[in-house]
């Protein structure tokens, strides 16, 4: 299993924007498919966005698509979301989390996917 951490989280306005890291260490730390998931309070795990490996392939949940980015820097063990026009809707802790395989799950919510997963960082969209 890999470490997993996250880091760029914090408080932003409506219709700002973040950058989440995810940093990846351990045997193979660019072998696996990476998702996103975010979990607010009261709230079941949802699957926000995927990224193969190699990165060819990407998946986004319906509520992201056209705002957020999902990509992958092999050179420093990285995956990145990158989180335009944010919503109040979005606020919620941020996980990520690595897979046993190299592609993306046809379930985004499909957590069981997934072994190695990071502590999370809270984004908070408010006014």
């Amino acid at each position: 299993q890999l470490q997993l951490v996250e880091s760029g989280g914090g408080l932003v306005q409506p219709g700002g924007s973040l950058r989440l890291s995810c940093v990846a260490s351990g045997i193979n730390p660019n072998y696996p498919a990476i998702g996103w998931f975010r979990q607010a309070p009261g709230k079941e795990r949802e699957g926000v966005a995927c990224i193969s490996s190699p990165a060819i392939h990407t998946d986004y949940a319906d509520s992201v698509k056209g705002r957020f980015i999902i990509s992958r820097d092999t050179a420093v063990d990285t995956v990145y979301l990158q989180m335009n026009n944010l919503k109040v809707d979005d606020s919620a802790v941020y996980y990520c989390a690595a897979s046993k395989y190299r592609l993306c799950p046809n379930d985004l919510n499909f957590t069981g996917y997934f072994n190695s997963w990071g502590p999370g960082t809270q984004v908070t969209v408010s006014s």
